[in-house]
């Protein structure tokens, strides 16, 4: 009995870290659809496009097509959904235009200011717990986004509005009672009829790539299972795990977002080197707190077993 106990808790750690690898690796692939032509738009449509049939494939799986019609004819729940659907559309938008405008670091540096912004709100209205090096891992990471943006000579507003509105769509997320294949088909559902009248527009017009060539169906293909399925991992994790242990697991994907930015060629000064560095500290000072945690846990339980 004891065993299967920790169960439910480590998938929805392994599903958070699934989804943050996934969105971590996620600039390559509108950075292969924009070496092709794609523009920051087209991409964002195709993803709105090609989601909703896998989404609602996901629903079907799982069996929750009675739950997406009860939704759907629920009034506040749906007003909801939209507001969630309005966010993540948001932050699709400005990511996208991000790593299609080598702006990846800077994109990276608003998943960095996500976590602290969990930590605090998991507090404030959860009533989750924060630690003392939980705050000294906030005011680490914190003194890292500040170096970041006099790196960059300018407010990181990039930065700023990823941070609110994946957010605000976390918090969201986690309150609607819609189970997450459900919500997330509802939320592609919303954002079809923009997607699709723009994909029709750029096709009449001959601007469109996305059925100009094999190369670039294939591409815009992509742009389902991978929208999809790491929100659909988020949306689980999200309303099983603490916002604070979400905000922690969310470092991966920006640190991998950050290599690929590197890699690519952006502009990675000393002072930047510095801001990052503060960062990763602090992730590293919640890590292993984490792990303290964990393990005074496990032995707490051992002793406790027996009685």
């Amino acid at each position: 009995m004891s065993n299967a106990s920790p169960s439910p808790a480590r998938a929805a750690f392994l599903s958070a870290v699934g989804c943050y690898v996934l969105w971590g690796f996620m600039p390559l692939l509108f950075m292969g659809q924009a070496a092709i032509g794609f523009s920051a738009p087209e991409i964002l449509s195709h993803r709105a496009l090609w989601s909703v049939l896998i989404a609602g494939a996901l629903v079907l799986f799982a069996g929750q097509s009675k739950q997406v019609r009860a939704a759907l004819g629920q009034l506040k729940t749906l007003a909801w959904l939209a507001l969630a659907t309005v966010l993540i559309a948001l932050n699709w938008g400005i990511y996208v235009w991000a790593t299609t405008h080598h702006a990846t670091l800077e994109a990276s540096l608003g998943y960095y200011i996500n976590p602290l912004l969990n930590m605090i709100v998991g507090l404030w209205l959860f009533r989750e717990r924060i630690d003392k090096w939980g705050w000294v891992a906030i005011g680490l990471a914190g003194v890292g986004v500040l170096f970041q943006a006099l790196a960059l000579g300018r407010p990181p507003w990039i930065s700023i509005a990823l941070a609110l509105s994946f957010g605000a769509y976390g918090v969201i997320k986690k309150r609607i009672p819609v189970d997450a294949q459900a919500g997330l088909f509802i939320e592609c559902l919303l954002l079809l009829p923009f997607g699709l009248t723009f994909v029709i527009w750029l096709q009449a017009h001959g601007l469109g790539h996305g059925f100009a060539t094999w190369e670039g169906f294939g591409w815009a293909l992509l742009n389902g299972p991978m929208t999809v399925f790491p929100l659909a991992l988020f949306a689980w994790a999200a309303r099983r795990m603490p916002l604070s242990t979400m905000g922690f697991v969310q470092f991966l994907a920006p640190t991998i977002q950050f290599m690929i930015g590197v890699a690519t060629g952006e502009a990675f000064t000393p002072l930047r080197a510095v801001s990052f560095a503060f960062i990763w500290l602090g992730a590293g000072v919640f890590a292993l707190a984490a792990v303290f945690r964990a393990r005074a846990a496990r032995r707490a339980m051992a002793v406790a077993e027996p009685v």
